[in-house]
């Protein structure tokens, strides 16, 4: 199983831009970020060039476009959580997330759901 790349938070913040937008030339993706972010056209290039080297995004012919997608950066986000404040324990996890949110009947319902047809 390959490496899902680090995306930190203000990489995220324009990954979030990208998948929304793809493919999108980085002339329009630095007008977006602009307006969204108050990023400069240096500041979008220099995060561009970064997720670009680390593999999560390709420029080809100046458009940018995803390699890695939002499902697979999210999950090895919750990986690392897991790992580093749960020893990697998912009823741990899911036990503080039900203590902080309450949970309703139908919340319950649909997480028992993906439960059940996760273990098919």
């Amino acid at each position: 199983m390959k490496q899902t790349p680090k995306v930190f938070e203000s990489e995220y913040r324009f990954c979030l831009i990208m998948w929304a937008n793809e493919p999108i030339t980085c002339a329009k993706i630095s007008v977006l970020c602009k307006e969204k972010l108050d990023w400069s056209r240096t500041t979008t290039y220099t995060v561009i060039k970064r997720l670009r080297e680390r593999g999560v995004l390709k420029v080809e012919k100046s458009v940018v476009s995803s390699i890695v997608s939002k499902d697979e950066i999210q999950l090895a986000e919750l990986d690392e959580l897991m790992e580093k404040r749960f020893e990697g324990s998912l009823p741990a996890f899911i036990a503080a997330f039900a203590k902080h949110q309450k949970l309703s009947d139908k919340d319950v319902e649909e997480i028992q759901k993906i439960i059940e047809h996760e273990g098919e």
